[in-house]
């Protein structure tokens, strides 16, 4: 799958997040449902914890803007909280919602540790319209892989990233962006080596990937918990019945 090689406008320090924690998302009575691809249940959710977040929210973010989701596929079905959150951030804005934009590979993210995440990136397709204004939203970001690569396929076709809007901003570093000191160092200890075992440019991987890589020693390290990853993912998602 291509490179990722767009990290986000400098501008954007970290999205704009309403939760720390998904517990308040778990504790909704429609979560379940909404995960696994309840509308009614996604638009009630989305409504009753954030409709007074989301209306400050978009004060903030260009009129003109468009708002797209990730089509995220988890493995109990289609996940429907990022889309209607998107849904009414746009209704919110008078902005518009894009729907052309989709998710064509399944990562099965959810109970993932942080190299099987990094391991399973997601890819999309459809149509980007250059010089337009598009904030994405997601419904948890935990390494912040799934909207940076959107962000870098938007900006790849001349779109601009204007923003990011989450329920829960899980990562331990809030922010989006690495310090320049853990990116000076990833770049100075692997050179190359990142892109080759991930296919992602270091300037490009958001401030918890690289907060993860650089507890590694060495790029052998690396190549060994990715191995080790991958048969993770395997195990955990045939134990599931699902065929990757």
């Amino acid at each position: 799958m291509p490179a990722r090689r767009h990290p986000f406008p400098k501008q954007i320090h970290k999205p704009f997040s309403l939760f720390r924690t998904d517990a308040p998302l778990k504790a909704h009575s429609n979560y379940l449902d909404a995960k696994a691809g309840g509308i009614e249940a996604a638009t009630k959710l989305v409504l009753d914890l954030a409709l007074p977040f989301l209306v400050e929210t978009v004060k903030h973010l260009p009129s003109t803007a468009c708002f797209v989701a990730p089509h995220a596929r988890e493995a109990t079905g289609d996940n429907a909280i990022p889309q209607l959150l998107a849904a009414a951030c746009a209704l919110a804005a008078g902005g518009s919602l894009d729907t052309d934009l989709v998710q064509i590979t399944r990562v099965f993210h959810t109970g993932a540790d942080p190299m099987e995440r990094m391991a399973s990136r997601p890819e999309f397709e459809g149509i980007v319209t250059p010089n337009s204004h598009y904030v994405l939203d997601d419904d948890v970001t935990t390494m912040g892989g799934t909207l940076a690569e959107l962000a870098s396929y938007i900006q790849a076709r001349g779109g601009i990233v204007a923003g990011a809007i989450v329920l829960v901003n899980a990562g331990r570093p809030e922010e989006l962006h690495p310090s320049k000191s853990i990116l000076s160092k990833l770049e100075s200890r692997y050179e190359q080596e990142i892109q080759q075992l991930f296919g992602i440019q270091p300037n490009a991987l958001t401030a918890n990937e690289a907060s993860y890589l650089i507890g590694f020693r060495t790029a052998d390290e690396i190549r060994n918990r990715l191995t080790k990853a991958r048969e993770e993912t395997n195990r955990r998602l045939r134990s599931k019945g699902i065929k990757k």
